[in-house]
């Protein structure tokens, strides 16, 4: 069955199933019931080359807090199940993804101990329908879900809609980084003998 997991969350606010395969190719079925957030993930699941489905009904006639945050551990959760026990990964993943005017810098850590550092500043309110302090709800709901370290710096950027596509780009590549098996290290990449 390889490196995959399907994760599911049910509350009153949102339904959430999320299958991911960590040796993908990228192939996408995404429907968050919000168009931006749709566009953001599915360039997550082609950039990071994760085979992603993410399914949500959420209380989108209220706003985008629930679905975007929710989404993001459940997604979480997935990296965390896939991952298992961690046996033969890089653990550490970082980029520094340019988006025209945009530079962003992201950083992470699949140490099993959750810590999340957001630094960014976003000209607009929203994109779409999708308000954008709910950005930082996402991924600080995927760094909870994962278990990870997860560092998020904009170093620069004008447009807010570059800004949040590249920091969506950025995770996907630096989670790709962290996530790849490499021949030469036996066990986890830990002194403790565990992650």
């Amino acid at each position: 069955m390889g490196r995959y997991a399907k994760c599911e969350r049910s509350t009153r606010e949102t339904e959430i199933v999320v299958a991911l395969d960590l040796d993908g190719t990228g192939d996408y079925d995404i429907d968050t019931g919000i168009g931006f957030f749709d566009h953001m993930l599915e360039g997550f699941a082609r950039h990071g080359l994760f085979d992603l489905t993410v399914h949500v009904e959420g209380d989108t006639h209220v706003d985008s807090h629930h679905t975007a945050e929710d989404t993001g551990i459940v997604l979480g959760q997935a990296f965390y199940k896939a991952l298992g026990d961690k046996q033969g990964i890089t653990r550490f993943g970082h980029m520094i993804l340019p988006m025209d005017d945009a530079l962003i810098l992201a950083a992470l850590d699949f140490s099993g101990r959750t810590y999340f550092a957001y630094d960014a500043e976003l000209k607009a309110d929203r994109l779409g329908t999708m308000e954008t302090e709910v950005i930082k709800e996402f991924f600080m709901g995927l760094a909870s879900g994962a278990q990870m370290n997860l560092h998020i710096r904009e170093l620069a950027g004008e447009n807010t809609h570059h800004v949040v596509e590249a920091m969506f780009k950025a995770v996907a590549k630096a989670m790709d980084m962290a996530s790849r098996l490499d021949t030469r290290i036996d066990g986890v990449l830990s002194t403790k003998g565990m992650l």
